[in-house]
């Protein structure tokens, strides 16, 4: 039986976690999923693992990420495809109050006040501390921890260690232990689009095509929908 490793990063992994049964009973394909960062430093980021070695055929991550392996020639040239997008969202910890983020100004307010704010260290998180933090004037005024993936910032907000996480809508709504308060204004908005492409050395080319195609396919579409993300190729 073909077996094809994949290497994702948490915003798709809601859909992709239901899909990928479904392709593996109907194309007789064995899937052995890795998991990695979109961007950021450290060792586990997707770029790191795949500069180690580490096996992939195919990558599922944040297209300024995979952006980045196509320009290191990491990927096979034509064969990146974007799945779907997603927006920027605020989790609470389950049962608590929902702050209304709908504003500019009422998302500024909630930052201000809260003890902590949590935001994982990739796409998301990089554009939240280099662009829009300081250009609602809260830099330096909030208190800030950064993790390395969109995991962890639910899990801190879920423990009563953060007050809010800010990350995309897709990393929320099946943590456990958070509650979606809603996604950030659309005039401060960050819609972030994931890819997938095939890795340059996959030996399962066929297979990973196959597994691309399933996940641009209408059936694909109905869960990627429901796991809080826009489809985009179907």
């Amino acid at each position: 039986m073909a077996q094809i490793n994949v290497l994702i990063s948490g915003g798709f992994n809601g859909a992709y976690d239901q899909l990928v049964p479904e392709f593996e009973q109907a194309n007789g394909i064995t899937v052995t999923t890795g998991s990695g960062a979109s961007q950021g430093t450290g060792p586990q980021t997707i770029a790191a693992q795949l500069a180690r070695g580490v096996p992939a055929d195919v990558v599922i991550l944040s297209r300024e990420g995979l952006s980045e392996l196509i320009v290191t020639k990491l990927i096979v040239a034509g064969t990146d495809i974007d799945l779907a997008r997603v927006s920027v969202g605020i989790a609470v910890r389950a049962g608590t109050p929902k702050p209304d983020v709908s504003t500019v100004e009422g998302f500024k307010q909630v930052l201000l006040k809260a003890k902590t704010v949590v935001v994982p260290g990739s796409t998301s998180g990089i554009w939240l501390m280099t662009e829009l933090f300081p250009r609602l004037g809260v830099a330096g005024k909030i208190n800030i921890e950064v993790t390395p993936r969109g995991t962890g910032a639910t899990a801190m907000v879920a423990a009563g260690d953060a007050d809010i996480g800010v990350l995309p809508t897709s990393e929320i709504v099946y943590a456990p232990g958070v509650d979606f308060a809603g996604n950030i204004a659309a005039e401060i908005q960050f819609v972030q689009t994931f890819s997938a492409a095939i890795v340059a050395g996959s030996g399962e080319l066929e297979g990973s095509k196959r597994l691309i195609q399933f996940l641009t396919s209408a059936r694909a579409s109905e869960v990627i929908r429901k796991s809080g993300m826009e489809p985009l190729a179907a």
